[in-house]
Order: C-alpha cells, then structure tokens, then sequence
C-alpha cells in the first residue's frame, strides 16, 4: 500500500516568531485630573506592565490602581512635565494620547502671581519650583529627616538633615521652599536654628500646607471618588455664610449695587476689578482670578488722592464672605476714614473688646498679642508690636484675623497694616466673635493658588481720573 504524500511540516513551535496582538499593546492616556486643575492622571489600558509603570514613574506619576497613575506636584507644573513625559514615551514608541483639556493647559503659559522672584524668566522659575518639589519629595519619603520648624514672622523656615548627607536650613513654603545654608553635621545646623529663630522653634517638621495636603489627596484617591461617596459633615467654626466663601463675585457686585457712591473699574489686565470711593481716597482692589489663600481683596486708604497710603488691608480668597462684607461696609462708613490717632493700649483694648466680650483667651508671646477662639475650633486675631513701626506698604502684617490650622498657615486670613482705623478693626472682631455659629457643613474643596498669564502687581493702582469711556 502506497502511503499518502507527507503534508507541509509544521515549524517547532517554540521556534515561532509570536508577534503581539494588536489589542494587547499598552496604550497610555494622560488627562487632568477632576478634583485637582493642575493634576495628571495617566490611564493605561491594553496590557500593562511593570515597564509602563517604571517609566511613568521616572516622570513622577504614582499609582492609584494597577491602571490608573497620577502626577500630583506642589508646584501646579503638571502639564509641563506630562508633555515632556509624553515625548519620552513616545520615544520609546509607545501609544500616548493627551485629551484636549490637558493640552490646552499645555499650550497655555501661566506664571505665579506676586512671584517674589521678578528677575527670573520662566524657564528660571520652572526650576526654582522644581528644586522646592524635590525637597518636598524627599522629605515625604523620609530622605530629609526634619528636625524643627519655626516662623520667621514672613514664611515657615526648618532645619533637617539627608540620610548619609548634608544637613540644612530651609526657607519657604510650596513652591518657594528652599535651601538656604548647608551644615557638616547636625548638631552645627540645629544649634544655629535654635540661636536664629529662638522661641519660635517648635520641634518636627511644619503642619502641611493646603497645597501639600490636596496634593496627598490627589495622590490617594481616584478620580471621581469624591461625587460617588460624600464627605462626612464636619463641625467648623464658621460665620452665617461660610459655606459660600467662594461668592466673592456676587459680594462685590452687591456692595457696589448698595454703595452708589462707589464705582467699578476694569484694570488693563481684566483679571481685576478696582472700586473706588468718589472721593478718590479709599479703594479695593479685587483679584478675579485669587484662589485659596491667595489675596483676593486688598483694600487702601489715602490722606489724598495723590499721597502714600494712610493704611492697608487684604483678605484672601478662602474668607468667609460675611467677614469681608464687615470689613468692606466699614471702610464705606465715615466712622473707618483716616488712620487710628495712635496704636495705644487704651486703643488695641477697645478695637479687641468684643473679643473679650465673647470670652477669648488673650495671650503674649515675645513680639505678639493673640486672642484665640474658646473650644476646639482654631480662629484668632494676633498683633504684632514688631510690626508697628514700619511703612504702611511694609511686608508685615501688624493684625492677622484668621481661621482654621494655625496662625502661620491659616486656611483663611485677613492682614492688616498699623493704621487701620480701630473702628474697622472692631468691626471685623465682633463679627468674627457674635457672628459665628457652629453647625455641621459639607467641607469645601480646598483650590490650588490663582495663576496668571502675566506677572501681576496686586498693589492698589493711584487713582485714575474720572473717565466715563474706560468704566463699566
């Protein structure tokens, strides 16, 4: 019997080239994140692998789940680094895809607002902000051991030491955090904070600012997990309108609407809004586009409309509404014109009584006097006898009202200069005093600092003559 032709051979299949699957190819899409403007997440589907994670990780992205990762940065660079991640991945001909929310925050240039740092280009600030990211880094994953903080009386300073390396001084806080001496050892570099800093020295490293704990929540929870599951209720210390702190837009428009002797102007800019008294001798200065502990109203006095300022005020974007309408309907009373006679004690007792009144505990403490809040809730006022004699436009605040967290990195604050007006002053402390009430409120989203397509100088401009064609 004659066999059958043998058939074509089979190669061995271990001898086979086995090419991917198409559907199989890991695929990487970058998009911001919901509940952070300036965060990164990067989503990876197909098969991902420990390399993908690797190289994401290279650019600062963390993982949430096996295919969900996150860049989350103090200093709001995301964008920046996603695309110089995405390049490199690219490079490594892997699949990236950016939406389009991200890549316009991409194309978009931004810088800080009130950089202290004018002379540095952007590229310079790019890295400043980059060394304060890598300090931050390294202290959250326990390389840079910090050994005590203080307050400066203008920013958060500390000293720490590298596990097997240098220790140091910092000074600064977010994006501004940096190195400013380098010690032998320990001992050297701890002794010279205590000796520079003295009874402002607190052991350990600084409470987290609000920027460093959104951060860690973006770091910690995926995307959207905020809408599926509500935030427990909180007890706050909080005045009858806290809960639209955020309503800074309407509170302006309805004191102008209330004040006819105000009027409206844009600034050359239009991220701001100046009102000014027909007198043209007091004016505030609002920021649109303030966020968080940003200043969002700066309010100023003047003998003239062509002299120095008498006194000054600010208040950030996170006040309670209610606290900044006592203080802008003060300034708008004659009572609050022209500065204080003299910052007496008869003078700082009476401009303070309804915080007595109310029964606040009052302190002193080397340069400052504080009246802190009764119970659990943090709110205080502080003064500080440092501060009195410097110019009205001097860097440091004479009174700080503030709430939440601590005096030095409160969640909101208002500052003001030596001659503001006691009648404004007991304005603002009896409302923070008898206008507050506990109850339960749904925490608010803290947001990240305003950001600017240009530098910005928030000082209050001089008066500009009436002109009908610019108002609006």
């Amino acid at each position: 019997m004659t066999p059958d032709p043998a058939g074509p051979l089979r190669p061995d299949p271990r001898n086979e080239t086995r090419l991917p699957h198409p559907e199989a190819a890991p695929h990487i899409r970058l998009d911001l994140y919901q509940e952070r403007s300036s965060a990164v997440t990067a989503t990876i589907t197909g098969a991902p692998t420990r390399t993908i994670h690797a190289l994401l990780a290279i650019h600062g992205f963390e993982p949430l789940d096996e295919q969900t990762m996150v860049m989350a940065r103090i200093d709001r660079e995301e964008p920046h680094y996603a695309e110089q991640a995405t390049r490199a991945l690219r490079a490594e001909n892997i699949t990236v895809d950016i939406t389009p929310e991200l890549r316009d925050e991409i194309d978009t240039e931004w810088t800080w607002a009130n950089y202290p740092m004018p002379w540095c280009s952007r590229e310079e600030i790019r890295e400043v902000s980059n060394d304060a990211q890598k300090i931050y880094d390294d202290i959250r994953h326990g390389r840079l051991i910090i050994h005590a903080h203080a307050h400066d009386g203008w920013t958060t300073v500390a000293v720490g030491t590298y596990r097997d390396g240098p220790s140091i001084h910092l000074h600064g806080e977010n994006h501004l955090r940096t190195e400013s001496t380098r010690y032998d050892n320990p001992v050297e570099a701890i002794t010279e904070f205590d000796r520079l800093y003295g009874d402002a020295v607190r052991p350990g490293p600084a409470p987290a600012t609000s920027t460093e704990h959104e951060a860690e929540r973006a770091r910690t929870s995926l995307p959207g997990a905020a809408d599926t599951q509500p935030a427990p209720a909180t007890t706050g210390l909080v005045d009858a309108h806290a809960a639209a702190a955020g309503s800074h837009e309407a509170l302006l428009d309805d004191f102008l609407e209330s004040h006819g002797e105000w009027e409206k102007w844009r600034t050359w800019d239009d991220s701001s809004t100046v009102a000014n008294h027909e007198s043209l001798t007091l004016r505030a200065l609002f920021d649109h586009e303030a966020q968080g502990r940003d200043n969002k109203w700066t309010l100023a006095a003047y003998e003239t409309p062509v002299s120095e300022r008498l006194w000054s005020a600010t208040a950030t974007a996170s006040t309670p509404a209610e606290i900044v309408l006592a203080m802008l309907n003060s300034a708008a009373s004659e009572s609050a014109w022209g500065p204080s006679a003299s910052l007496t004690e008869t003078t700082i007792i009476e401009a303070t009584r309804p915080l007595a009144d109310a029964g606040w505990k009052q302190t002193i403490e080397g340069r400052y006097i504080r009246w802190d809040a009764p119970g659990k809730e943090a709110a205080g006022i502080q003064f500080d006898s440092f501060a009195v004699g410097q110019r009205p436009d001097g860097p440091l605040p004479t009174w700080t009202v503030w709430g939440g967290n601590t005096v030095h990195q409160p969640t909101w604050a208002l500052e003001l200069s030596a001659h503001v007006p006691a009648p404004l002053l007991q304005d603002i402390a009896f409302e923070l005093a008898e206008g507050r009430s506990v109850r339960s409120l749904q925490p608010i989203p803290p947001r990240g600092p305003a950001l600017r397509t240009a530098q910005a100088d928030t000082t209050v401009p001089p008066p500009a003559p009436f002109l009908p064609g610019r108002r609006r």
